[in-house]
């Protein structure tokens, strides 16, 4: 995808070395465009966590690097396990960081110590092509939705929650993927995007980079979208996901749930957008098995923004004294999701429907 007509993937090899890391920090967007260079494990356990580096396929390609950083210094066996271990920690529920240190691992492995760096990097970037290429069919296989929802309307009304575009990904982004290319063909395609609180990942990140793509969009508060789809102003619902199980349930940034409901009281149809690394066939009930993470009462109770003299500012909104619970992630369940929208093409939320796409999972 391109910033100001220029393209960019979110993580790559920095040109001037052949082996640092070059990553977006997303916690200073949409103020700054800061690049960040990351050149050893712990800058990259460290950018996952404090979600500089964010977006389920974004944190495992992002990691799989991590690994190749590590073992330039020491490419033994038992750092190999050991960085794969450390890394597979640094965010709970997102499956599809614990998909891409497996594949790490796997690739490696049996290598002799003596090749393992330059087979890191290698399957690193396969990993990053595979990413891209995944999700520029995700936006093929959303596409006709989109399209079909364009019949006889002025204006097709997409409504997203949190940011699963490119800048959750390495290249064009899940949920967001289908929308780009519905603009990109002139459709008259326009998003609702959630602000999604805590951290504001949609009014930061996903206005960003639809803005900076041209995209019509309009923010609006996170309890809005029920009250809009009372009215008939959402004709479809898209969204991404951390991590889906076998029978369909979808874990998904918190509030996602809500809209789900809303979106079947109100007859509007519920699609997710997903790569294959983000399966878990492991999983049955995803709301009694996922693991959600929670994260720091800080992100509900203080908020940054930038002030009217622009300086970047963080300030408290929570009474003093008063507690602060932050699940990160919700899981809808599968009966609420109207279809999947993979790779590989569309299906029912069921297991039925994504082993029929999937039959190598098992």
């Amino acid at each position: 995808m391109k910033i100001d007509g220029i393209p960019y993937r979110s993580v790559w090899v920095e040109p001037s070395d052949g082996w640092s890391i070059r990553i977006f920090d997303q916690t200073k967007l949409p103020w700054s465009l800061d690049i960040l260079r990351l050149t050893e494990v712990g800058q990259v356990a460290q950018a996952i966590r404090s979600m500089q580096v964010r977006g389920a396929p974004l944190i495992g390609a992002v990691a799989a690097y991590g690994v190749a950083l590590a073992l330039r210094k020491d490419a033994s066996t038992e750092r190999l396990e050991q960085v794969v271990a450390e890394l597979g920690e640094t965010r709970p529920t997102a499956i599809n960081l614990r998909w891409a240190l497996a594949r790490m691992r796997a690739a490696l492995h049996n290598l002799p110590a003596g090749d393992r760096v330059a087979a890191a990097y290698a399957e690193a970037a396969a990993i990053c092509d595979d990413d891209a290429e995944t999700c520029r069919r995700i936006g093929e296989h959303g596409l006709p939705l989109i399209e079909s929802a364009a019949k006889d309307r002025e204006r097709v009304n997409v409504l997203t929650h949190c940011n699963a575009g490119w800048i959750a990904t390495v290249d064009w982004g899940t949920a967001l993927a289908p929308i780009y290319m519905a603009h990109d063909a002139g459709l008259p395609v326009h998003v609702w995007v959630d602000e999604t609180r805590p951290r504001n990942q949609g009014a930061a990140l996903t206005a960003w980079e639809l803005g900076k793509h041209g995209v019509p969009h309009t923010i609006i508060a996170d309890n809005a979208g029920g009250h809009l789809m009372q009215h008939g102003q959402v004709d479809l619902v898209i969204v991404g996901t951390d991590r889906v199980t076998r029978n369909g349930d979808v874990a998904n940034k918190i509030g996602t749930y809500l809209k789900a409901l809303a979106a079947h009281d109100n007859g509007v149809p519920f699609w997710v957008a997903l790569p294959h690394s983000t399966l878990d066939m492991s999983v049955g009930d995803g709301v009694a098995e996922i693991p959600i993470e929670e994260r720091s009462g800080t992100e509900v109770t203080d908020l940054t923004g930038r002030t009217a003299d622009g300086r970047i500012e963080t300030i408290r909104v929570a009474a003093e004294g008063s507690a602060a619970a932050n699940p990160a992630f919700d899981v809808t369940p599968a009966r609420l999701v109207t279809g999947l929208i993979t790779e590989r093409g569309r299906c029912a939320a069921s297991e039925a429907g994504l082993r029929a796409l999937y039959p190598e999972k098992g």
